[in-house]
């Protein structure tokens, strides 16, 4: 666990001691804190995009019954392209990005050819032709 969530949950699991001290909330805050410290990436972005994607169902299909205006069902239908349009280019850029500031590690490609000189020397002695 880092350094900051460690923190977040004590802090957390502190609130909850304070107010509540029900065995259930505390059990639950504890788990919630193992949970979200073990998260990968992927879960990350799992639980991000159900949790936009409830939110868009519940505005398009009204399905709360909150009597939104119109606008707002027709503003929401397109959304799901313009997130992926914009996740998209989210990744084009980071992937630019991380290509132009690649670092070129010189001394290992240096080490690397004496290595490869190196094992060629030793497979001569051998007796392999190259």
């Amino acid at each position: 666990m880092t350094l900051k969530t460690y923190t977040a949950c004590s802090m957390m699991l502190l609130g909850i001691s304070r107010h509540q001290s029900g065995f259930f909330n505390y059990n639950f805050a504890l788990y919630l804190c193992t949970v979200f410290s073990t998260m990968t990436k992927l879960l990350e972005w799992l639980l991000g995009a159900s949790l936009i994607g409830m939110a868009w169902g519940l505005v398009t299909f009204d399905l709360l019954d909150l009597q939104l205006p119109p606008q707002y069902r027709e503003l929401a239908w397109p959304m799901p392209v313009y997130l992926l349009v914009v996740f998209g280019c989210y990744s084009l850029a980071t992937v630019g990005y991380r290509v132009a500031t690649f670092n070129d590690c010189e001394d290992a490609a240096k080490e690397l050819q004496a290595q490869i000189k190196e094992a060629k020397e030793d497979l001569k002695k051998k007796g392999l032709k190259m």
